[in-house]
């Protein structure tokens, strides 16, 4: 770890700056050390923000943020005057360099998301890495989660999980993801988002239709819904459903432990989600790949399948 520098002039050494509001009473955050300053915030509730999260927030020199708008809500909340910077996907390669000066000059740089914990689906990765590469110190103010959230309370197995993020927003690579993701021995948890969840739902319902899942959405708010049942049940649901707004957990129980391989009905599944949109030498080979079946055995029931389909169209 680099030695702390000193504190070069322009950045926040008053102390009267570094204040917080809580429950109506002020008080002084303790100075802040050099360094980047990974800071979960609430994902829906403000009250969700640990008591270290706001000292930090209120002693940093700027805090580097996806968008300006919804951070000045949390801070204005705790009556924080900490100066904001915009770090965002499309501005991260501008904004990179100038947060990494800021280090060097030994500023205490925090970084948030517009929800949750940094780095979660969210940018910073980069930044991160940078900071290490340049010896400046990196430390995790951990707090909320909305995949920690969604995983313990939708009921379904959390010794293990697999956090896959967003799907991909075409139909095609989604449909590929999907069928590569039947074979993970773990409890699923995806983001989604709310325009695109019937879509989502319909394909992961063609790769594992009687596994039990939860949709969790509105975490921490006033509406806060989660809706259980077999992956093909939500998808039915969800089919009918007006667009919504905002953006969702999904969470997949892990194929049965006494399963030796891929359920016929599931390979019938998966390839016919395939046939719809590859050949049948592609669709084959993803789903062979998915499954781990041997490719001629896939094959046959391919060749069984666009039988079945000619038959009904004669």
């Amino acid at each position: 770890m680099a030695p702390r520098k000193s504190v070069r002039s322009g950045q926040r050494s008053d102390p009267d700056m570094r204040r917080y509001v809580l429950a109506g009473r002020e008080s002084q955050a303790p100075a802040l050390a050099p360094g980047l300053h990974l800071v979960a915030t609430p994902i829906g509730n403000l009250r969700d923000i640990t008591l270290r999260a706001l000292e930090t927030l209120a002693a940093a020199d700027v805090i580097a943020c996806e968008d300006t708008r919804i951070t000045r809500k949390l801070l204005d909340h705790y009556g924080i005057a900490t100066p904001l910077t915009p770090y965002h996907e499309h501005n991260a390669a501008a904004a990179r360099p100038k947060l990494l000066a800021r280090l060097a000059e030994g500023s205490a740089v925090a970084l948030v998301s517009d929800a949750g914990t940094p780095l979660i689906s969210d940018p910073g990765y980069k930044l991160v890495r940078a900071a290490h590469a340049a010896r400046h110190a990196v430390n995790a103010v951990p707090g909320a989660s909305s995949v920690l959230a969604a995983l313990t309370t939708a009921g379904l197995p959390t010794d293990r999980f697999f956090f896959e993020g967003f799907l991909p927003a075409k139909a095609a690579q989604r449909r590929a993801r999907v069928a590569e993701l039947s074979r993970v021995p773990a409890t699923i948890v995806l983001f989604e988002t709310g325009p695109r969840i019937a879509a989502a739902l319909a394909d992961l319902a063609y790769a594992f239709p009687d596994r039990e899942a939860a949709i969790c959405r509105e975490l921490t708010k006033l509406h806060e819904e989660i809706r259980r049942g077999k992956v093909s049940a939500l998808a039915v649901d969800y089919a009918g459903a007006a667009e919504r707004r905002g953006e969702m957990v999904i969470v997949i129980a892990p194929p049965p432990p006494d399963a030796g391989s891929t359920p016929p009905d599931q390979v019938e599944g998966l390839l016919r989600a395939a046939l719809d949109r590859l050949s049948v030498k592609d669709a084959v080979g993803e789903v062979a790949a998915a499954t781990g079946l041997a490719r001629r055995d896939v094959y046959q029931r391919a060749l069984a399948l666009s039988k079945e389909a000619a038959n009904g169209r004669a």
